[in-house]
């Protein structure tokens, strides 16, 4: 018991470490984009769409698969090829990533948070 308690707390910082928290995107400055999707991940614990919108490559960090499945975003909608129109917010320390907060992929609007 001692044992499995000391690998737990060991284990803590690294798994607070794997998921980062919002406060790197700026939510008073809301991006609207809309581009070709030149790559997709449909992962955990993220998905993510690259796209190119106004002569920039954007990444845009998506809900984890799970949550956009059940909200009807499937990977069909995402893939490499679709045109996809992502709002979301700046991340204040990689100028070329945001946090999506809607979707509008295949003609239907997504809601990811």
């Amino acid at each position: 018991m001692k044992r499995s308690l000391a690998v737990l707390l060991a284990a803590t910082p690294a798994l607070a470490l794997a998921h980062h928290g919002w406060s790197e995107y700026d939510a008073s400055q809301t991006l609207t984009l809309t581009g070709q999707v030149e790559q997709s991940g449909y992962e955990h614990p993220h998905g993510y769409v690259t796209l190119s919108s106004g002569g920039k490559r954007w990444t845009a960090v998506l809900a984890p698969p799970s949550r956009m499945d059940n909200r009807g975003l499937t990977r069909d909608l995402v893939r490499p090829g679709a045109t996809v129109t992502v709002v979301g917010y700046p991340n204040r320390n990689k100028p070329d990533e945001m946090r999506a907060e809607r979707i509008t992929a295949g003609g239907r609007t997504v809601e990811l948070r």
